[in-house]
């Protein structure tokens, strides 16, 4: 084509090369159909051919008839049925040939002289039986520069021709509207009423006022066969003006000239570049608004998260506290002990360091070292059920976005996307259950209970080997109990009962005190910590759990945005670049 364009019209051809090119790239990351891509890829194919004019209507309608009276003899067969239709394929030639493409494509080369700067195709109809058939004129169709739409004046726009209409208008064609065999209605008036209904339908289905133009194909071909080339004789012949073939001979006249030919050729494909770039603008928009409920959902489960952390340490303290009293009860038991037993009157029982062991660890000690384990336990189930609890509820609230959403379908086209996020929901609600569903509380509570018990231990009573709970208390309070014996003598008497005994015995209690409240913080420590270890690695298990929607739809929004942007600047340059067309003279 470039070998007949001013350098104006080559610079044109040039920036919807770059344009169309760059389209494409940009709809195959969207993951766009392959029909789209092909229709793009078309596009800049016809801007390579000579200018294409197709010719559609029903097999019945009278497209052969008015292909023949067009170039003004009887070339092509008349009167065909749908089971022995093909697409022809007309040339220029210097004398008549024809050649078999394929099964159902014909060329023809032609001595028609407009033919040397026009392509012109003939197809089998709209309404033919033959899906192949079909398949073809549709391929057609898209890389036309002109559609010459032929319907019959005795039946007008029947629905197989509405429904082709609408979709030749959706590939962004120009379309002319031929009202064929006018010769069969029996006057003026009754081709009035025909014509209005065309055009009123025309407007309905295309979205604009069509040309259409009333001719009689049969009589027109027949001017031109007995006029023989005379063009005053054709004139002059009453068949030729009945057929009013002669305005629509000029309009593709002046349709073919060398300035509207660029411009159809050039602005065909800007119309389906139009077509898709706005089908896609309005994927990408419910890609993102979808996208914007999986944002929505990530908050949702940030927020439960969040929530599930406060009344995880607010619920905490309470189990804590239970612990602490454990303790403060025996500091109580503790000081009631010591006031009971170092006073003078029980002066030679605390010479007794074995008894006073033992009355100490049954008075004192007690049962701490059991209740504090049963409480630790009941902590260590009471975290493990939570545990769980969170789990099922954040699958849960996963799974049912899932469910909401099975169905949801983002465009006609470009499915892909949606098909790779339920993939992935799906995905991941499958691994939360299994993760859920596998739970075993009474592993998880034996594990966390030993970590709990190591911390403690290696917190609490390093020194004595780790020998579990009861030995921690004992030797860390045992010193308590001095060495009675070590300070005591029978000489000391009177001295014990006035001065040593009551000052001992509040240094005793300071230290029993002192040692208590070192154990209950060491011990408040270690339970504290290995909680906030294990909560913090609970919710990290869940965001871990959960990362590939959420790198899924952080990359999705990142991707949507860069490509929205794109289309936006190739919508202007297309903008810019029609009215360039538009303006060509």
């Amino acid at each position: 084509m470039q070998r007949v364009l001013t350098a104006e019209q080559d610079n044109l051809l040039r920036r919807e090369r770059d344009i169309l090119a760059d389209l494409r790239v940009q709809l195959a990351r969207l993951d766009a159909s392959e029909e789209d891509l092909d229709l793009i890829q078309t596009g800049l194919k016809q801007l390579e051919e000579l200018f294409l004019l197709v010719v559609v209507g029903e097999f019945n309608a009278g497209k052969s008839a008015f292909l023949n009276a067009l170039l003004g003899d009887r070339f092509l067969k008349e009167g065909v049925t749908p089971t022995t239709g093909q697409i022809n394929l007309l040339r220029y030639g210097p004398e008549v040939s024809q050649e078999r493409l394929e099964s159902e494509i014909v060329r023809f080369h032609l001595p028609v002289s407009w033919l040397q700067e026009v392509n012109l195709v003939d197809t089998p109809g709209t309404n033919a039986v033959i899906q192949r058939h079909q398949e073809i004129t549709e391929h057609f169709v898209p890389r036309s520069d002109l559609v010459l739409f032929v319907t019959s004046a005795d039946r007008p726009f029947s629905e197989s021709e509405r429904q082709f209409l609408e979709r030749i208008r959706q590939w962004g064609k120009k379309i002319v509207i031929v009202l064929n065999k006018i010769d069969l209605l029996e006057d003026e008036a009754e081709l009035a009423q025909v014509i209005d209904f065309v055009r009123e339908n025309g407007r309905i289905l295309l979205g604009s006022d069509p040309q259409v133009f009333p001719v009689s194909a049969r009589l027109a071909l027949k001017a031109k066969q007995a006029a023989a080339g005379d063009e005053r004789e054709l004139a002059a012949d009453p068949a030729w003006l009945r057929s009013r073939f002669e305005p629509l001979e000029q309009f593709i006249r002046t349709s073919l000239d060398s300035t509207e030919r660029v411009r159809l050729k050039l602005g065909n494909p800007l119309g389906v570049a139009e077509r898709l770039l706005a089908a896609y603008r309005e994927i990408i928009a419910n890609r993102q608004a979808l996208l914007k409920d999986d944002f929505q959902t990530l908050d949702v489960i940030d927020e439960q998260l969040e929530a599930y952390q406060v009344d995880m340490r607010r619920d905490f303290r309470y189990q804590r506290d239970r612990v602490d009293n454990v303790l403060f009860a025996m500091m109580e038991r503790g000081d009631a002990f010591f006031d009971n037993t170092l006073r003078i009157t029980r002066v030679f029982e605390l010479v007794n360091a074995e008894k006073m062991r033992g009355d100490f660890e049954r008075e004192v000690v007690a049962d701490t070292s059991r209740e504090i384990e049963q409480y630790v336990g009941e902590l260590i189930d009471w975290m493990v059920d939570k545990d769980y609890r969170q789990w099922q509820a954040v699958m849960d609230y996963l799974n049912q976005r899932v469910t909401e959403h099975a169905d949801r379908m983002v465009g006609k086209v470009g499915s892909e996307f949606e098909f790779n996020r339920q993939k992935l929901l799906s995905s991941v609600g499958r691994s939360a259950r299994e993760v859920v569903d596998g739970y075993d509380r009474s592993a998880e509570a034996l594990k966390l209970g030993r970590e709990v018990q190591r911390a403690i231990i290696q917190t609490a009573a390093v020194e004595v080997g780790a020998l579990g709970l009861g030995a921690v208390l004992v030797a860390v309070l045992q010193t308590t109990v001095l060495d009675i014996t070590g300070v005591l003598g029978a000489s000391a008497v009177a001295a014990l009962g006035l001065y040593v005994l009551p000052y001992r015995r509040q240094r005793i209690k300071a230290d029993l005190r002192t040692r208590i409240t070192d154990l209950r913080e060491r011990l408040d420590a270690a339970i504290t910590r290995q909680f906030n270890n294990e909560l913090q690695d609970s919710i990290q298990r869940i965001r871990e759990a959960i990362a590939p929607y959420t790198r899924f739809v952080r990359v999705e929004r990142e991707k949507l945005e860069l490509l929205d942007g794109e289309l936006a600047r190739l919508h202007n340059e297309l903008a810019t670049l029609n009215e360039d067309v538009r303006g060509l003279k």
